[in-house]
């Protein structure tokens, strides 16, 4: 084990640890109240006397990657860690449920822990994912022994991230799901590498079945409970509020550290978390990266922080950090840089579609609308953004591919006479007709390279249904869509560009246009968009701008 803690501590340039001699104690019987029994595995220096206990929960299993990233760096660096299996995986009682148990469990498994001649009395969560939300799960109740809460590429709602737009995040659900079922019994371990390799190529051929219903059955031979439970309630709030504990934010004593990413799958949720935070009164952490869900602090960053912050809040060491509690990469200049809080103060800077493809910060002139036809036996595919699986369609990408295709709009601006930093949550007004009342809008921002490479920085969807947006007395639809924040620096020379389409294929589900219900419908119907730019219907981009930058 000294071997394992001194390669992750090289790979991850990790500060110098204490000792690499470790305790580690496996398959701890751990009693729910129910009667269920979960596993644990426990590790701690073999020396040094009772020390503040980290403890981390996991659904995908205890060895392995779990133990790399959320044991070794911390019981070598001054901490115990207790990293438990969630009920019905890797070994521990019970059946899984989707987010179900984590706040009874949570609690029990902490009550437990008081118990122990090896506790300190210090308490602190870490975790990232799932692993993050099982921490929120608990945040309002665990009592004053804890201590601080490290919530990783997370969020407190495990409800509605899966529901970007009313539009289901059908490459995340199924992804997950289906790779859910192949491993709770046995965890994340290397026997599931080939098995999940070949998962991954059997969704390639699933996301394009109909009906929806039976696309798990064919990736993995029988149904994904957490994915049939997706389906059959949707976005139904009362029978998924087990698994949201955002309403509790004010409850929560504890200080918190969020870390996200700019193209990680939770960043609009996370965000919302701290702004709930900061509502509270309370002052929280934030961290966000250039990453995507799987790629974050790939380097060990997330790591360090989240030791150099445990040592402050439970230890009492000085931070050594930044004084401002607000740390964004700013993509572009690629540089971190601080703030004193989220969002920064920004100035609105509209850009308006022009005819022509054009982008300009001034109101077009009268022009006739342009057109596309969306067709979903053949959807628009995604292409780089915020999501999990193939890593073709996860983060910063080339999309001058998709932007050929005839069902994508482009509106691009003349070159920029001067840098342009944009960091904020973004926002579009687009007004639009479609030829069925069931349709889709996808919005995109990315920045053009001199190279010409076409780069995406965040996006929005929104799903159509009758009677969902009131009509213009044109008939026309005006649309609000929230696209995801980002941080970038544009640099003089470099160009804005905005799509405009109706699907983002499979990360968004297509729209079948059909309006059957998601599981069970198989009717296909083309669409027929219009976008309309002009004074009377001025479809919009707002950016937001710092002060002092010029566009």
């Amino acid at each position: 084990m000294s071997f394992i803690s001194r390669l992750v501590s090289w790979l991850m340039r990790l500060p110098p640890a204490h000792t690499h001699d470790l305790v580690i104690t496996r398959d701890i019987k751990i009693p729910m109240p129910d009667g269920v029994v979960l596993l644990a595995d426990h590790y701690a220096p073999r020396s040094g006397g009772p020390l503040p206990t980290l403890l981390v929960r996991s659904p995908y299993g205890r060895r392995g990657l779990p133990s790399v990233l959320n044991a070794f760096p911390y019981a070598a660096r001054g901490y115990q860690v207790l990293v438990q299996s969630c009920r019905g995986t890797a070994g521990s009682g019970g059946e899984f449920r989707y987010a179900r148990h984590e706040h009874d469990d949570g609690l029990a498994t902490i009550v437990w822990i008081k118990q122990q001649d090896w506790f300190s009395g210090e308490l602190a969560t870490i975790g990232a994912s799932y692993l993050g939300f099982v921490q929120w799960a608990v945040a309002a109740d665990a009592g004053p022994e804890l201590k601080a809460m490290v919530p990783q590429v997370s969020a407190s709602d495990f409800n509605h991230y899966r529901f970007q737009g009313s539009s289901l995040s059908l490459e995340l659900d199924l992804t997950w799901s289906t790779v859910m079922t192949l491993s709770a019994a046995t965890g994340l371990g290397p026997r599931m590498l080939l098995p999940a390799m070949q998962l991954l190529r059997k969704l390639e051929h699933a996301y394009g079945h109909l009906p929806l219903g039976e696309v798990d059955q064919l990736a993995v031979h029988q149904p994904s409970q957490p994915f049939q439970d997706l389906l059959a309630h949707e976005s139904e709030d009362a029978y998924w509020k087990p698994t949201d504990w955002s309403g509790r934010m004010a409850e929560v004593q504890v200080p918190v550290y969020l870390m996200a990413g700019w193209y990680d799958l939770f960043l609009y949720w996370q965000l919302k978390d701290y702004q709930a935070l900061r509502r509270a009164g309370k002052q929280p952490s934030l961290l966000v990266g250039p990453w995507t869900h799987i790629g974050a602090g790939r380097n060990g960053m997330l790591i360090r922080e989240t030791l150099a912050w445990l040592d402050s809040q439970v230890k009492g060491k000085p931070s050594g950090g930044h004084e401002l509690p607000v740390h964004l990469f700013v993509m572009g200049e690629e540089k971190w840089r601080h703030f004193a809080d989220w969002p920064p103060p920004a100035r609105p800077q509209c850009w308006y579609l022009h005819p022509g493809g054009a982008l300009a910060p001034s109101i077009p002139p009268a022009w006739e609308p342009d057109h596309y036809c969306y067709d979903p036996a053949d959807p628009t595919p995604a292409v780089g953004g915020n999501s999990l699986g193939a890593s073709k369609r996860m983060g910063p990408q080339d999309n001058r591919k998709l932007e050929a295709r005839s069902d994508v709009l482009v509106y691009t601006s003349a070159e920029l006479s001067h840098d342009l930093e944009v960091i904020g949550p973004v926002k579009a007004e687009v007004y639009v007709r479609s030829s069925l009342p069931y349709t889709d809008f996808f919005v995109r921002l990315c920045v053009v390279k001199p190279s010409g490479r076409s780069i995406n920085l965040c996006d929005g969807m929104v799903r159509l249904t009758p009677g969902s947006v009131p009509p213009q007395p044109d008939g026309s639809l005006r649309l609000s869509i929230e696209l995801w924040p980002t941080a970038y620096h544009f640099r003089k020379g470099e160009r804005l560009r905005i799509q405009i389409s109706s699907g983002a294929h499979p990360r968004f589900v297509r729209n079948l246009g059909s309006g059957e219900p998601l599981a069970t419908g198989t009717k296909l119907c083309e669409a027929s968009q219009t976008v309309y730019h002009d004074p009377e219907h001025p479809s919009v981009i707002v950016l937001p701008v710092l002060s002092g930058t010029l566009g």
